[in-house]
């Protein structure tokens, strides 16, 4: 694996046979076998990871012992073509990397932290004090504590709420036609309903967010689980998998139209 120093996230695909391997169209990201373009590219970074994972806090289950419970992870390519008309993937996961950092050669998430001088992590903050606050008026027993227990809980509730919306505002998509909507209007424009909690951080929407952000076609996708399996979910180690339907579909079906059956 090596990426390009203009882009830290493009990994060059080499071989003229490979273009024979392209698919005619995008394929459909909840199909269950993806075209060997993208096996090929899963293959590349499935080395990568092996030989990495041991310097990562991520505990996906082999080798020695760390800290933290065992969690394997989806993980996502995207083959594409580059502005400069190279062959290559992008690489990234679905959720959030165990660690302080994430390894650098995975697209990044849409959303900054640093947004609007940290808004989500005082408003974290704000709900955990005023969880503090109930559990201490809860421990009291009188029922002036009770009833006023009661009305941090739905002060909380209401807190919780605004700031889910203004973190689903700050998740913007472009799509393959360059129209950007959020996860608020993706999903209302869908079913009418508002996102689920994690939606705009599984592996296929922020790949195909990145290409059409730079300037990237987007050729084929894929996805797969590296890790030991994962209770509840019965996941195998490197199979793949389609894309989550609850949170991946409006969005999907946003951003590549057609190609989502």
């Amino acid at each position: 694996m090596a990426n390009q120093e203009s882009d830290p996230f493009f990994v060059p695909l080499a071989g003229e046979e490979l273009a024979a391997l392209i698919p005619s169209q995008f394929n459909d990201p909840f199909g269950l076998d993806p075209p060997e373009i993208c096996k090929i590219a899963v293959a590349d970074l499935c080395n990568y990871i092996e030989a990495h994972q041991g310097n990562w806090a991520q505990n996906f289950g082999f080798g020695a012992a760390k800290e933290g419970r065992v969690k394997g992870k989806m993980f996502g390519v995207l083959v594409v073509e580059n502005s400069d008309g190279q062959l290559g993937y992008l690489a990234t996961f679905s959720g959030k990397f165990t660690g302080p950092t994430q390894p650098r050669i995975f697209v990044p998430s849409l959303f900054d932290v640093s947004t609007n001088n940290h808004f989500v992590t005082k408003g974290m903050l704000e709900l955990g004090a005023l969880g503090k606050q109930i559990l201490s008026l809860e421990a009291k027993g009188e029922a002036e504590a009770q009833e006023a227990a009661l009305a941090l809980r739905q002060m909380r509730k209401e807190k919780s709420q605004a700031l889910q919306e203004e973190l689903f505002r700050n998740y913007n998509f472009l799509n393959s036609e360059g129209e950007e909507k959020n996860l608020l209007e993706i999903f209302a424009d869908y079913n009418g309903m508002k996102p689920p909690s994690g939606a705009g951080e599984c592996a296929a929407p922020k790949l195909l967010h990145y290409a059409f952000k730079h300037d990237m076609k987007a050729l084929a996708i894929a996805e797969f689980w590296w890790g030991k399996n994962a209770r509840p979910l019965e996941r195998i180690h490197r199979q793949f998998y389609p894309a989550c339907e609850n949170k991946c579909r409006p969005i999907l079906g946003y951003m590549v139209g057609e190609c989502v059956e």
